[in-house]
């Protein structure tokens, strides 16, 4: 936990902040805090900086709160995101939340098995811990826009183009002839199928709503590898 992520309703009238659960957990057991210690800390959708530990008790912390920074700059991206098996979905919102990417749609696509859409991590609240992991990863306040969309056509003909107006559009496919550009400043929307890429008739579909198809070499990656891959080509986060 490089941040530890306070929600408005943590705050008391006296301007403090009360920490419980996970995160008091957190403090005894990895940061082994004392009364006095000082921490990262920031406001959901809010301004980030330090908290000083007033009281720490078994049951509470209360942290005095200075908070006069900005969160990092987001990444200029809408990401469609085929929904991944959910054993890696867990890791795949850490990971984007993490690089900054404020707006995530997760579609439906002929090789996403029906089952993956029963999956109890597409639960309100399951989501919210695994954002909640990633904005304390990457010291991150500003909340991302998760949408689910278990029907592929009606969403791309309907809603995709909409969606992505005003932005460069591209779809990551294996065996395009395009590459995939780099270091981009400027809004972006990029399409990523399943493991095995979207199918003929659906890169088709994407590529009607104005999206260019390119591919990021010849290797076949799975999705948990490709898309930090392609997200740190696409704006070479490095350098933000």
């Amino acid at each position: 936990m490089n941040l530890l992520l306070l929600h408005p309703e943590q705050r008391s009238a006296d301007g403090c902040a009360r920490v419980t659960g996970r995160q008091l957990r957190h403090l005894h057991d990895v940061h082994g805090a004392q009364a006095g210690d000082h921490l990262k800390v920031g406001m959901r959708d809010g301004p980030m900086g330090e908290g000083r530990i007033e009281t720490l008790t078994c049951d509470e912390a209360t942290l005095s709160l200075t908070l006069n920074d900005a969160p990092p700059r987001p990444l200029p991206v809408t990401l469609v995101l085929a929904l991944p098996r959910p054993k890696m979905l867990r890791r795949i919102i850490q990971s984007v939340v993490s690089m900054g990417v404020k707006r995530l749609v997760l579609v439906n696509s002929w090789r996403v098995e029906k089952s993956y859409w029963q999956t109890p991590w597409l639960q309100p609240e399951a989501l919210n811990d695994q954002i909640t992991l990633g904005l304390e990863q990457a010291r991150d306040t500003v909340w991302p826009d998760v949408v689910q969309r278990n029907r592929f056509k009606p969403f791309v003909q309907d809603e995709l183009a909409a969606m992505t107006a005003g932005s460069r559009r591209l779809i990551a496919h294996p065996g395009s002839t395009g590459a995939c550009p780099q270091g981009l400043t400027t809004p972006l929307s990029l399409c990523i199928g399943p493991e095995g890429g979207f199918i003929p008739y659906e890169v088709a579909l994407i590529c009607e709503q104005g999206f260019e198809a390119v591919h990021l070499g010849t290797r076949i990656l799975r999705t948990e590898t490709l898309v930090p891959a392609v997200l740190g080509r696409l704006f070479e986060i490095a350098d933000e």
